[in-house]
């Protein structure tokens, strides 16, 4: 049976996570919209488990997880940094989608992560301050309309229409959304260029779109990166392969 445990992040607010398996300690973070209920992770968690411990926790807002306003990118950070610090201090991370982006901030901020896989992380268009999809959601959101929020989201970013009516776990969520975007606008390839850890880069073949381009830029900008091109559906891969491939990263040294 999965026990949820919390960790008090930075800030105080409490993060929920579970842990499963038993080895290497491996630290999973969501993409947009996705928690310990909804989303990959704990399948995931379950097929690593006999050679890692793997930790799977509700970004803030999400799931299980508190929320403490004002919402920062370096907020997020802490999160991470306080589930590693429960996984013995050091760790290493697979994330996905934007989850990715928050494990690349946190990695160029000094959190002790050994080695990443990131599996399609975006990459916005540079701007100067919050991007119009941004403003966008915190508007749908401040005035309460959440289903439309999830749903200008998925369209947004190019969701193909046979994904993009959001479901009830991800319009519960939709205020979380708003943060993902933040995250987003505040990334760019000089952050990136500041990771030290190995990191894999990996994308779906097939992944339709610029998430493809997105994943070899963000391997050129990493100063020990490489990239990996797994067979999948749009914005996911095969679990089998994906789990050999971490594997294999994981034992190298």
């Amino acid at each position: 049976m999965t026990v949820t445990e919390t960790a008090r992040s930075a800030d105080g607010t409490m993060i929920a996570f579970e842990r499963v398996g038993d080895g290497p300690a491996v630290v999973c973070v969501d993409a947009a919209g996705g928690y310990r209920e909804r989303g990959p992770m704990r399948p995931l968690a379950a097929a690593l488990a006999d050679g890692f411990t793997v930790f799977t926790y509700d970004r803030r807002g999400r799931g299980e997880s508190g929320d403490t306003a004002p919402y920062a990118v370096e907020r997020e950070v802490d999160d991470l940094a306080a589930v590693i610090a429960a996984a013995g201090g050091r760790a290493h991370v697979y994330a996905f989608s934007s989850g990715g982006l928050v494990a690349l901030h946190a990695a160029a901020a000094g959190v002790p992560i050994d080695r990443m896989a990131l599996l399609e992380p975006p990459l916005g268009e540079p701007s100067a301050g919050e991007s119009s999809l941004t403003r966008e959601l915190r508007a749908l959101v401040g005035a309460g309309q959440h289903e439309e929020a999830a749903a200008h989201f998925l369209a947004a970013i190019g969701v193909p229409e046979e994904y993009a009516t959001p479901d009830p776990g991800l319009i519960a969520v939709a205020p979380t959304l708003v943060y993902d975007c933040v995250i987003s606008d505040d990334t760019s390839l000089d952050l990136i260029s500041r990771v030290r850890q190995p990191t894999l880069v990996i994308d779906s073949e097939g992944t339709t779109g610029p998430l493809p381009g997105w994943a070899v830029t963000i391997v050129e900008a990493l100063p020990h990166g490489r990239h990996s091109s797994l067979p999948g559906s749009w914005h996911g891969v095969e679990e089998g392969a994906l789990t050999k491939a971490l594997r294999e990263f994981y034992a190298q040294s």
